[in-house]
């Protein structure tokens, strides 16, 4: 398998750093640094001469939404006290406004009171209790504010927002700097070790690096070493604010991914000044929030942008912390190994599993639960102002509410049907102490997962399979492979509790002509295509742009066995990134260097609206333009008249208007699924109450965010 896990097992261990040099007033309990042989340079201390981290690993800013309100703070709090138990090295917050001006969103998470800051201790507090470090992040929006407030350099209004922001006077700039500054000081105040100033992803800071967003002609336009003024003073007033003892991480913009954007040089000279300025460590950021191409979905190649990191080593003489797509404790040490970085931030994989550290320390990676950069539940879920969580671990950000504790009595359950839902809700059971079998119809575990892992973009659910095959071997789940239980049996073996995941079963829509093809096998199903190998010609109609349809799609117009998720080089000349040495904002110019489709596809819907409308938030723009990359048609608000030999006769809206012939050499039936729950009338009918989770329960796009919440709520309560 391409992403079999590549364990590389160095020599000798890193040196251990200085002991830390504690402030009077603070009482953090010590743990003696993890040392592993396997991750020597990830585990090793990071001295930064007034303190030591504990290792590596820092976890990068995340917005959860529990940061937009104290009462939220004892969550938020039990949350980071969990990522510090866990052996992170530095913890940063999501980001936190120094005022109004500032906010991402109205109301949204704000640092400019000592009141404010008093509430912040028992965040602080709860994470030093284990050991760990926390920064605040500094994060003002700038022109990506989505409200009526923002202000920028110049009055240039976002493509992701729809407010225009007001253009701040030389004085109103020197209050935004004071302002950062004043927030420096309120997180000491509130217990932090330091702050990381947001200096990236095309926030305020950025707006005033480039020409594209900065137009000023005064002493913060004009040239780069007017541009460059901003970051600096913000650094060095708040160097000189917090004292030489407290951490400044600064966010540096080291790839803006977008037109126009800053020039290698400008780069390295800004971090220049930002080390002089007295930064303590150097973040990478990577692509401005509107740029257009993706760089933390998982169809991005893992540390894909670990090179740009590597090609600041030498230039500044402080820490580097480069990040993006590592997800795993082998890829984070060969990137420190290769002297890419000094650190790995990883935000997003400390969501997927609190452990990460613990685990890569004890010899136990195996049993990491992977990040597979969905984005379903953590980035959608803030862009939709909910609390964000994780696809594969719910209980991220819900530690005070999910509890997986000992069950007070113990029962024997069944579960029927190994799917994520099953997966999650029989390995819950397990951990809290319940006999579990858990029955599953086919040859190995997984359900529609394992599907999705053949999608080109989609290799990482193949890890969380094998999170879920250790996990059940771990919890001592007994796991019935090729059995189709029935309902006598389950009745006979009078489990106290029966849970039904069974999945779903393809729909299959009514088009005249429908069976035959299926006899001949012109029309095959998603399952033909993705489980059973079934050939497929040149010629390709998809009916149904869901998400399966997307996938469908994805799958079809690559050649068997190449993904561009495994191979860097392919990836980057399909998306447009280069060395910004090359040019500017790293964006390539000319077309992109796209493989030709290795099929001719056309993707079609009953729906009037845009393909793909449903998917999610963060990721839909880059599935479709990964199709439209590879020349697939896309047709909305289609009627099926018809199939024959020649292919797909269709027309469109009410009138049934222009009908035209599509021939193709294979129609693909993407069109939905029906729960499958053939157990659950004879279990009723014997007395028994099943649990019904999943696609069992709710048929919808295949959801297995929905799936593995819901099977882990109700295993946390059986």
């Amino acid at each position: 398998m391409a992403l079999a896990r590549r364990e590389r097992v160095f020599a000798a261990n890193a040196a251990p750093g200085r002991a830390a040099n504690i402030r009077p007033n603070s009482h953090r309990k010590q743990r003696q640094p993890l040392v592993s042989t396997a991750y020597p340079h990830l585990l090793a201390p990071l001295d930064l001469g007034f303190t030591t981290l504990r290792n590596r690993v820092l976890m990068g800013s995340m917005h959860t939404g529990l940061e937009d309100r104290a009462k939220h703070f004892p969550r938020l709090a039990a949350y980071f006290a969990e990522r510090a138990r866990g052996g992170v090295g530095l913890i940063v917050t999501g980001g936190f406004s120094p005022n109004v001006a500032g906010w991402v969103s109205p109301f949204a998470s704000k640092l400019s009171s000592a009141g404010a800051a008093r509430e912040h201790r028992q965040i602080t507090q709860a994470v030093h209790r284990e050991g760990g470090k926390i920064a605040l992040q500094i994060l003002h929006s700038g022109r990506y504010g989505y409200h009526p407030f923002s202000v920028s350099a110049s009055r240039i209004k976002s493509p992701i927002t729809p407010f225009t922001p007001r253009a701040l006077s030389a004085r109103g700039v020197d209050k935004q700097i004071e302002a950062f500054v004043r927030c420096a000081a309120l997180a000491r105040e509130g217990g932090y070790d330091g702050v990381e100033v947001m200096g990236s992803e095309g926030y305020f800071i950025n707006q005033f690096l480039v020409t594209h967003t900065n137009k000023r002609s005064d002493a913060w336009g004009g040239d780069y070493s007017n541009r460059m003024r901003l970051p600096v003073e913000i650094v060095s007033r708040i160097r000189e604010k917090v004292g030489r003892d407290f951490i400044i991480v600064y966010r540096l913009s080291m790839l803006d991914l977008i037109p126009d954007g800053q020039s290698w040089e400008e780069v390295v000279t800004l971090a220049k000044a930002i080390e002089k300025a007295g930064a303590s460590i150097i973040n990478t950021g990577i692509g401005w929030h509107e740029a257009r191409i993706p760089t933390i979905a998982t169809s991005v190649p893992r540390a894909a942008f670990a090179w740009v990191t590597k090609k600041m080593k030498g230039e500044v003489g402080i820490p580097l912390c480069t990040t993006n797509r590592i997800n795993a404790p082998e890829v984070a040490e060969q990137v420190l190994a290769d002297g890419c970085a000094d650190m790995v931030s990883m935000a997003r994989p400390l969501l997927a599993d609190a452990e990460f550290v613990n685990k890569a320390a004890a010899g136990r990676a195996q049993d990491i639960n992977t990040c597979i950069a969905c984005n379903q539940a953590c980035l959608d879920h803030a862009f939709q102002l909910k609390t964000a969580s994780c696809l594969v671990n719910p209980r991220a950000c819900h530690e005070t509410e999910l509890s997986y504790a000992p069950a007070a009595v113990k029962k024997r359950i069944a579960v029927v049907g190994a799917g994520p839902a099953g997966l999650a809700c029989s390995t819950v059971l397990a951990e809290r102490g319940h006999a579990v079998d858990l029955f599953e119809a086919g040859a190995e575990i997984g359900g529609q997962f394992n599907m999705a892992k053949r999608i080109p973009g989609k290799e990482e659910f193949h890890e969380t399979l094998r999170y879920f095959r250790n996990k059940i071997a771990g919890t001592g789940v007994r796991l019935h492979l090729n059995r189709r239980v029935t309902a006598e049996e389950l009745i006979a073996a009078k489990y106290d509790e029966v849970v039904i995941a069974t999945g779903v079963t393809p729909r299959t829509p009514s088009i005249k002509g429908q069976e035959e093809a299926v006899r001949s096998g012109k029309v095959l199903s998603y399952v033909d295509v993705l489980l059973r190998g079934a050939a497929v010609g040149k010629k390709v109609a998809v009916v149904g742009a869901g998400g399966i349809g997307f996938d469908v799609s994805e799958f079809l117009v690559q050649e068997a066995g190449h993904s561009p998720t495994l191979d860097l080089k392919a990836w980057e000349g399909e998306w447009g990134v280069t060395d910004p040495a090359q040019a500017r904002g790293g964006v390539a110019r000319g077309k992109p260097q796209v493989e030709p489709p290795a099929r001719q596809v056309t993707l079609l819907q009953r729906k009037a609206s845009k393909p793909g409308a449903g998917l999610g938030k963060t990721t839909g723009w880059i599935h479709r333009a990964a199709l439209q990359m590879k020349k697939v048609e896309m047709l909305a608000g289609v009627n099926y008249e018809a199939i024959d030999e020649r292919g797909l006769l269709i027309s469109y809206g009410e009138k049934r208007d222009n009908p035209q012939l599509l021939e193709v050499d294979h129609i693909v039936l993407c069109a939905g699924q029906e729960p499958l729950r053939e157990l659950e009338a004879p279990l009723l009918a014997a007395g028994l109450k099943p649990h019904r989770i999943g696609g069992a329960d709710v048929a919808a796009e295949l959801d297995a965010k929905r799936a593995i919440n819901q099977g882990s709520r109700l295993a946390a309560t059986l």
